[in-house]
């Protein structure tokens, strides 16, 4: 009775078990280059809205300290304009650890050239618009 049981004991043959790795491998292999490209796509939108929001801190900083088109804002001006405690408020650089620096008044800042570089397989000149090139 017991040899019975034994001889009926199921189970995968290394060929079954090959062919779901091998599936699975194709499955990761189709899906990874897109979450890649969905995580830069993702980071080339956040580096457009701090864009979006430092040229509307320059823009609120001109206009409480009276400044006039062409006059410099240091970053340090500029990021007190910002939300406390955020990436950019901390330390006025990029997603990717590129400093926006200065900025001037009555100009739209500009795309940091290797930001630019990095993400230009999945963001093209007319996704900055109007920040990029």
């Amino acid at each position: 009775m017991l040899n019975a049981i034994n001889k009926r004991r199921g189970g995968f043959t290394l060929v079954e078990i090959m062919i779901v790795v091998a599936i699975i491998a194709l499955l990761a292999a189709i899906a990874v280059p897109g979450f890649l490209r969905a995580r830069k796509r993702s980071q080339a939108s956040r580096i457009l809205n701090d864009l979006r929001m430092i040229d509307s801190a320059c823009d609120q900083y001109a206009i409480e300290t009276n400044r006039k088109t062409g006059d410099v804002v240091k970053v340090a001006d500029w990021t007190n304009y910002l939300k406390k405690g955020s990436l950019l408020y901390n330390n006025g650089k990029s997603l990717l650890g590129t400093a926006y620096g200065d900025q001037t008044v009555d100009t739209i800042p500009q795309v940091p050239g290797s930001d630019l570089a990095v993400l230009s397989d999945v963001a093209s000149t007319g996704f900055w618009s109007p920040y990029g090139p």
